[in-house]
């Protein structure tokens, strides 16, 4: 399989994972936090404890529209320490404010790492096709976009806080390619998630490019994209772009 930018007349992003974190689990980006301040906890307790967190923010609205990134972060860092601590994982000496603060430092850094580079990336896209994004998010993605500067480059957000669907439906991706009011097979996905992302794309005839990096499960080696990256900077070459 192989995509022609020539035939390509839009973009549909996805956001977590992809664009602030160039494809790692952001499980992985937090457990490097949780190792930087040697919390002693496993690695499966750790694991127990972002699920926790992440159910958790799916159920109840805690996070609000106005939330930036680093709101966000800290919400899931209070959660994780918090289900530690009632399970006795970690003690209450141990799961500390500060902590929690930390690890929210951490990973809004490397967010703020992971979009500054791609950034540009993102830019030279959008001066040959026009974007949307599409992501599993809380409703405040206007806000985290507007705080990473990447909102000028967005005019079409397709959220599922918002709009009532989750990945790996397709018909998140559907309400993208209204948005854009073209076909399938004119619009390419780029997203991390084999599973969320690139089956469900593919399934209604989108193109896709998949970020391959650090995910939550390991891969089976047998899966397939139209293509296949390890970092966004890659997009230049397969989209034929000059970025500043």
């Amino acid at each position: 399989m192989a995509l022609h930018p020539d035939f390509i007349r839009g973009i549909i992003f996805d956001y977590g994972g992809t664009i602030d974190s160039n494809g790692v689990h952001w499980s992985e980006v937090l457990w490097q936090a949780y190792l930087l301040e040697q919390t002693p906890v496993t690695r499966e307790a750790f694991r127990q404890a972002y699920v926790h967190g992440e159910r958790t923010l799916g159920r109840h609205p805690f996070v609000q529209p106005h939330h930036t990134f680093l709101d966000m972060l800290r919400l899931k860092a209070d959660l994780q320490i918090e289900w530690l601590k009632t399970h006795q994982l970690l003690t209450a000496e141990q799961a500390t404010p500060e902590l929690k603060q930390r690890i929210a430092a951490y990973g809004y850094a490397c967010a703020r790492r992971s979009v500054e580079a791609a950034r540009p990336v993102i830019a030279a896209l959008s001066e040959k096709y026009p974007l949307a994004l599409v992501s599993n998010f809380y409703g405040n993605m206007a806000s985290v976009l507007k705080d990473f500067e990447l909102d000028a480059f967005f005019p079409i957000v397709i959220e599922s806080a918002v709009c009532g669907v989750r990945k790996p439906d397709p018909q998140i991706f559907k309400l993208g390619l209204e948005a854009l009011h073209l076909q399938a097979g004119e619009v390419a996905v780029i997203g991390d998630s084999y599973d969320k992302d690139i089956l469900s794309a593919a399934s209604l005839g989108c193109k896709t490019v998949w970020l391959k990096n650090t995910g939550w499960q390991s891969y089976t080696g047998h899966e397939t994209a139209d293509v296949i990256i390890s970092g966004l900077e890659e997009l230049k070459t397969v989209f034929r772009i000059v970025s500043s």
